[in-house]
């Protein structure tokens, strides 16, 4: 089964970390990335650019309103995720926990429907 496994975290934290302790971060994402995609349990993984940059549409009457920023505020953002292939939601759990991220921000781990067209 596939899981999305939402990376949710304080974009102020990144912003007032020391470059040394980012950079270390960083290179722990890189070696969960190469684990999780040698394991066979990749399926995607992206990083999101900044809340800042995000836009919120919504319809309502019909009528389209798009405004700028995340859909809420919020202490967290989302800002990134995996798609990974386990058997359950207790390995994406094993998985999610291994996120740098899931230390000082939040995982949410999603199973993906599978649409019937």
């Amino acid at each position: 089964m596939q899981y999305l496994l939402l990376i949710y975290d304080a974009e102020k934290i990144w912003e007032a970390m020391p470059a040394a302790e980012a950079k270390k971060l960083r290179e722990e994402y890189q070696a969960l990335n190469r684990d999780i995609t040698a394991s066979g349990h990749m399926k995607a993984a992206e990083a999101l650019e900044s809340v800042r940059t995000a836009t919120t549409v919504r319809v309502r009457d019909g009528k389209i309103a798009a405004t700028d920023g995340p859909f809420a505020e919020a202490r967290e953002q989302l800002g990134g995720f995996y798609l990974v292939e386990a058997k359950d939601v207790a390995e994406a759990t094993q998985i999610a926990a291994r996120i740098p991220s899931a230390r000082h921000g939040a995982i949410e781990i999603r199973a993906i429907r599978k649409v019937v067209p």
